[in-house]
């Protein structure tokens, strides 16, 4: 994996993103209840303070719980919710490691079909379906881990020249396509409550 993302919208940040799948899981773990660049520049945030160049699950699964809320907790914070996130982090790498050898890409690398991916991607801590769809449409669309029903499975994430989620972003004006989109669905969603 050694793509260009720009989910952070910073160099560095995206360049961790398209090289490391700890970090792509990671960035997609805390996009919830941020602006969608805070979550994704988590991850490089996270290495820098661990002195590190990359993410290793193993490294922060054994990370004392404490130690890793404060420093993600430090300003500025990796998220909102830094401590819950934080339990959250180390809980996807606990997993990483018992389950694939701390290898992120092995959620995704020989995968038979879509729905198996989305299966091993809902497995994961922290993600449900909707997490889950929207990351297998980002590796089909912008990463080239397409197995077979790869779109379907990612449903309405999947689908070509959509814009509605990180999948879909990949500079500053499919950004503000996405953002439009939500705001719409909000809107929507909104105005049937009324």
């Amino acid at each position: 994996m050694d793509k260009t993302l720009r989910l952070a919208q910073q160099p560095e940040a995206d360049e961790l993103l398209g090289r490391s799948p700890l970090a792509a899981l990671v960035g997609m773990l805390l996009d919830q209840q941020v602006p969608m660049e805070w979550a994704f520049t988590g991850p490089y945030t996270i290495a820098q303070r661990l002195g590190e160049d990359d993410l290793d699950a193993r490294e922060i699964a054994v990370y004392d719980p404490e130690e890793f809320a404060a420093l993600l907790s430090a300003k500025p914070a990796v998220h909102r919710y830094p401590g819950a996130m934080a339990g959250r982090v180390q809980r996807l790498c606990q997993y990483l490691v018992e389950h694939y050898d701390g290898d992120a890409d092995a959620v995704w690398r020989d995968v038979g079909t879509g729905a198996e991916l989305l299966k091993r991607l809902n497995d994961l801590p922290g993600f449900g379906k909707q997490k889950a769809q929207i990351f297998l449409a980002l590796l089909g669309k912008q990463l080239g881990v397409r197995p077979k029903g790869w779109r379907e499975a990612a449903g309405a994430y999947g689908e070509a020249g959509s814009h509605r989620s990180v999948a879909d972003i990949t500079g500053p004006e499919s950004l503000a396509k996405v953002r439009a989109y939500k705001q719409e669905m909000k809107r929507a969603a909104k105005s049937v409550k009324s």
